[in-house]
Parts: structure tokens; sequence; C-alpha cells
């Protein structure tokens, strides 16, 4: 009851209704959602200024991409189903799906790294073109920004073992599970108008 209590002081609500922590996250994703909007323009305006005119299609691996890009939407999964867990006050479970969502936002990240790798053989690098550098740019705070959300997953994952994840904090969790759940948007996005969508000849 004890626990309850301290966790109920610390809720502040905002006139709205909509708890300080949770609209600060909401006005932080609307932020982020410029920044990638931005980066996403900037690319789409010199794609075609490429290779000294091959095709950026012509480069990228459809179908491994994909793969990728799977692994980090199933991860959305796992994220909801670790909330539902501490929602239950299951900790095991809570553990098992944290874990579970870093690892593959970690293999995400490993594919990406070794996408860049290939791109780099075939001669598409950042100092390539406009085009190179607008492409690891976008991509690149992307990955970072999945980066910072294993830490955040690893670091509930900590707390969950050390006892300091009650039942009544599962609003940490749902916090993290918004950040979570915007990149894997933001990723279907960049897959969709980078990837799939090819440059107008």
């Amino acid at each position: 009851m004890a626990d309850q209590a301290t966790v109920a002081a610390e809720v502040h609500q905002t006139s709205t209704g909509i708890e300080n922590t949770k609209l600060g996250m909401w006005v932080f994703l609307g932020s982020e959602c410029l920044l990638f909007g931005a980066l996403i323009s900037v690319f789409l305006l010199y794609r075609n200024h490429a290779l000294g005119g091959a095709r950026l299609h012509d480069v990228y691996d459809i179908p491994f991409t994909s793969v990728s890009s799977f692994v980090l939407l199933m991860s959305s999964l796992t994220m909801v189903l670790a909330l539902a867990a501490i929602q239950r006050g299951d900790q095991h479970r809570l553990r098992t799906w944290l874990l579970a969502t870093a690892l593959l936002g970690m293999t995400f990240i490993s594919g990406q790294i070794y996408e860049f790798t290939i791109f780099v053989h075939k001669g598409f690098t950042v100092h390539s073109s406009v085009a190179g550098a607008s492409f690891y740019i976008l991509t690149s705070f992307h990955g970072a920004h999945v980066t910072v959300g294993i830490l955040m997953l690893l670091s509930l994952f900590g707390m969950s073992t050390r006892g300091l994840l009650p039942k009544e904090r599962a609003t940490a969790v749902e916090y993290i599970g918004l950040y979570w759940h915007f990149v894997d948007i933001v990723w279907i996005v960049i897959f969709t108008l980078v990837y799939l969508i090819p440059a107008p000849k």
C-alpha cells in the first residue's frame, strides 16, 4: 500500500487529464516526427544524385532489408507483451519480453551495419554523393534512436531484476513502449519511401 501511495503522489496530471510525463513523451515524439520528416524530405530531394547517375535501387538488397524490417516490427509485439506482463504483476514474463525486444532491436542494428558494409563495397558511401550523405544521415539517426531504445529496455530489465519495477510502476514500461513503437513506425515510413518506392527517372 505504501508503494501505491508513493506512486500516486508522484503522478501529476495536466488540465487535459493526461499525466505530465506522458504528455512530455508525446511532445517529444512530436518533435521527433518533425526531425525525421525533415531528414526524409532531404533524402527524397537528392536521391537521384547518386553514384554518377546509377539508381539507388540497383544498390539496395530489398529481400534482406525486408527481413530486417520484419524483425524490428516483431519487437513491437514483444514490447506489448512486456507491458501486459507488468500490468499483471508477472515479473518473469516482463523480463523475458523486455530482453526479447532488446535482442530483436540488436538484430535489426546488426543487419543495418551489415547492409552498410555491403553498400560501401558497392561504392555507395557517405562521400560518394549528396544522396549517399542524406541516406546515411537518415538511417544512422534512426539506428541511433533504436540503440537508445535498446539501452532503455536493458535498464528496465535491470530494474526488474533488482525489484525496482513493481506493478505500480507499469507506466515506466508504457512510456518506453511508446518510444519503441515510434521508432518502429518511423522505420516503416523510411522503408517504404526510401527502399520500396523507386526514384522517378
